[in-house]
């Protein structure tokens, strides 16, 4: 199976910004710009400590100056790149760590974030966590990681919009594009791409179902893979 057999929907990426900074039209062209950017980085096509040129990326992507000087300000905010005084904009580092610390945080608004979307979702919500744990099984069974990771970005925006928690959604924002990277960093060495869509379509699929408890019960086994997973990368 192809990637173009698996289906997999762009969704705006977290963290848009405040209604009224800029027109609508340059939000949407900047939210294209931090989404094509994002994958470049977390698929290591930008790898970690490489210099960035607002002006190469704006001619690689096809986007204006201004879309990509603003989707590299969120990336930056979300810890993917870091503006160096006096050096430009670089690619940040992978950090085990980080990552670790990362989890501690993560594994409290995953569970929080799951229940919530359980409870407060509409039938179409419910209907899309059901395809995307669908189409999350067919990647893994495609080995199939890219079109993986997209489902991967699209399943954390629709639990984002799903919660109904401003507040939760913007702390996970800051965090889910590290996780990424990090993950298809060492996914081959260490990980396991179909546990890793089995683990996420559980908690789609208990979202799904209204279910809340088995919602949460689930991400607390997704993240308990997760951090294996990353401590494994110690033996790498």
């Amino acid at each position: 199976m192809s990637a173009s057999t698996v289906r997999s929907r762009s969704r705006p990426a977290s963290g848009e910004p405040a209604p009224g900074a800029q027109p609508a039209e340059e939000r949407t062209l900047t939210e294209r710009a931090y989404v094509a950017l994002e994958e470049l980085i977390c698929t290591l096509q930008l790898p970690p400590g490489a210099f960035l040129s607002e002006m190469a990326l704006a001619q690689r992507l096809g986007f204006g100056r201004t879309p990509i000087r603003e989707a590299l300000q969120r990336l930056a905010r979300d810890g993917l790149v870091i503006v160096a005084p006096r050096r430009g904009i670089l690619v940040s580092e992978i950090n085990l760590k980080a990552q670790l610390r990362l989890l501690e945080t993560r594994r409290v608004l995953e569970a929080l974030l799951a229940r919530l979307a359980a409870e407060r979702a509409d039938p179409a919500e419910r209907e899309r966590f059901a395809e995307l744990a669908r189409d999350m099984r067919a990647a893994a069974d495609a080995s199939d990681d890219l079109t993986f990771m997209r489902l991967d970005r699209d399943f954390n925006q629709l639990v984002a919009a799903a919660a109904r928690n401003e507040f939760a959604s913007r702390a996970m924002a800051n965090m889910t594009a590290l996780s990424r990277r990090f993950w298809y960093q060492h996914y081959r060495e260490v990980g396991d791409l179909a546990q890793s869509a089995r683990l996420h379509a559980e908690v789609a699929e208990a979202i799904a179902a209204r279910d809340g408890a088995a919602a949460a019960a689930a991400s607390d086994r997704l993240m308990d893979y997760i951090e294996s997973f990353a401590r494994k990368t110690l033996d790498v």
